[in-house]
C-alpha cells in the first residue's frame, strides 16, 4: 500500500438510517453538511436518498447548491444558516429552503424571493441560531401566513438524555409552536434516541448516520488504513518523534507510518492514541508530526504493511476519546491525501 486508504461503507451507512428511520414514527431526513460528514457528499447523499430520505440538511447555500447537482430535481435541501446576504440566486436556482433565522434574513427572503419557500429556525434556548421567542411572537402570523416548510429548533444537550435542559426546550418548543400546520423538527440523532415526545414530525439525523455517539447501535462506515513506511528497534534511552516527548525504557519495535496531521489526524491525539493491527492496539509513541507517527509494534509477530486508525474495532469515538475531542471532529477532519473506496454500491 502506497498511499493511506479511506474506506467508506456505504451499506452500513444506509443500514445507520434505515436504523434510526425505525425508532420513530416521523419522517427521518438526513445531515450531511460539511461533505457528509468528511466522507463525500457526493457518494454519502445518494446512498441515503436510496435508503428512503427525501428531506436533507446542509449548513451553507454553497453546500446546497452542490448537493443539488448531486441529487438532482425532487429531494427537499434545506440550510441551516438561512437566507444570507448574496445568496438569492444560489437558493433559487437550487430550489433550496432556507431555514430563516430572524426578522432581518425573513425581509431579505421575501424581497429577494417572494413565493421561494422556506423554513423557520427557532431559538428554544440554545442560543446559537434562530428566532428568540419574542422575536418569534412578533413574526408568527406573518411567517406562517407563507406557509414554511418547516419549523425547526435544536437541541443542545441530547448527548446527555437525562439532562433537564433537554425537556426544558422540547417544553419550549411546544409552547412556541403548538396549533401551527407546518410540520416541526426538534431533534437530531440524539433526540431520535429519546422518546416519542421528542421527535414531532420530522427527525434530522447526523453522527448517527456515520457511525458516531451517541447511536451505540451504528454500524462502522469509515476504516482508515495507513502503510508503514519503515520499523526500527529503539533501545532503551532513546527517544522517538520531535520533543523527545516518549524515551524507551526497554528495547522497542518502533514503526513508522505516513500520515499525520496533514491528513486529519489531530495532534492532540498523540499522548494517549493507538493505531490498530486488526484487533490489537499498537500505541502511538511521541508527538503526531505533518506526515509520520511512530507507532510501538513491540507486540506484534510481524511487522504489517499498514495500520489502521479507524476500523471496526476503534470507532471514530474512540480515536476522538484519545484527543479529547468529539468523533464529528474526526471525521470532516479526514484529509485529501487518502485514497477513498466506496463498498456497498
Amino acid at each position: 500500500m502506497a498511499q493511506a486508504q479511506l474506506t467508506i461503507d456505504l451499506d452500513a451507512l444506509r443500514a445507520n438510517w434505515r436504523a434510526l428511520d425505525a425508532k420513530t414514527r416521523c419522517e427521518t431526513a438526513a445531515v450531511v453538511k460539511a461533505d457528509g460528514y468528511g466522507l463525500g457528499a457526493h457518494r454519502v447523499a445518494p446512498a441515503l436518498a436510496e435508503a428512503g430520505a427525501r428531506r436533507f440538511f446542509v449548513a451553507l447555500a454553497e453546500e446546497g447548491v452542490t448537493l443539488r447537482r448531486i441529487l438532482g430535481p425532487g429531494p427537499e435541501i434545506s440550510v441551516f444558516s438561512g437566507h444570507m446576504a448574496g445568496d438569492a440566486a444560489a437558493i433559487s436556482e437550487a430550489q433550496l429552503v432556507p431555514m430563516i433565522n430572524d426578522i432581518d434574513q425573513m425581509l431579505r427572503h421575501v424581497e429577494a424571493l417572494p413565493g421561494h419557500p422556506f423554513g423557520i429556525q427557532l431559538d428554544s434556548g440554545m442560543n446559537r441560531l434562530g428566532m428568540e421567542p419574542a422575536e418569534w411572537a412578533a413574526l408568527r402570523d406573518v411567517a406562517l401566513s407563507q406557509n414554511p416548510r418547516l419549523v425547526m429548533s435544536h437541541l443542545a444537550c441530547a448527548d446527555e438524555p437525562g439532562h433537564p435542559m433537554n425537556a426544558q426546550q422540547r417544553d419550549t418548543f411546544r409552547e412556541m409552536t403548538d396549533g401551527i400546520d407546518a410540520p416541526r423538527s426538534l431533534s437530531a440523532t440524539g433526540g431520535v434516541l429519546m422518546d416519542e415526545s421528542f421527535h414531532f414530525d420530522v427527525t434530522r439525523p447526523g453522527i448517527g448516520l456515520y457511525g458516531g455517539r451517541p447511536f451505540t447501535e451504528a454500524r462502522h462506515v469509515a476504516t482508515l488504513e495507513i502503510p508503514v513506511i519503515q520499523s526500527r528497534e529503539v533501545l532503551p534511552g532513546e527517544t522517538v518523534g520531535y520533543g523527545n516527548t516518549w524515551t524507551a525504557e526497554r528495547p522497542t519495535r518502533v514503526a513508522t507510518i505516513s500520515g499525520g496531521y496533514a491528513d486529519g489526524i489531530l495532534r492532540a491525539q498523540g499522548p494517549a492514541g493507538y493505531l490498530m493491527a486488526g484487533e490489537t492496539r499498537c500505541k502511538i509513541l511521541g508527538r503526531v508530526s505533518m506526515d509520520l507517527i511512530g507507532v510501538d509494534v513491540s507486540h506484534l509477530e510481524t511487522v504489517p504493511d499498514a495500520l489502521s486508525l479507524l476500523n471496526a474495532h476503534q470507532g471514530v469515538d474512540t480515536v476522538a476519546d484519545a484527543a479529547g475531542t468529539i468523533g464529528y471532529e474526526v471525521l470532516t477532519s479526514l484529509g485529501s491525501r487518502y485514497a477513498r473506496r466506496y463498498t456497498g454500491q
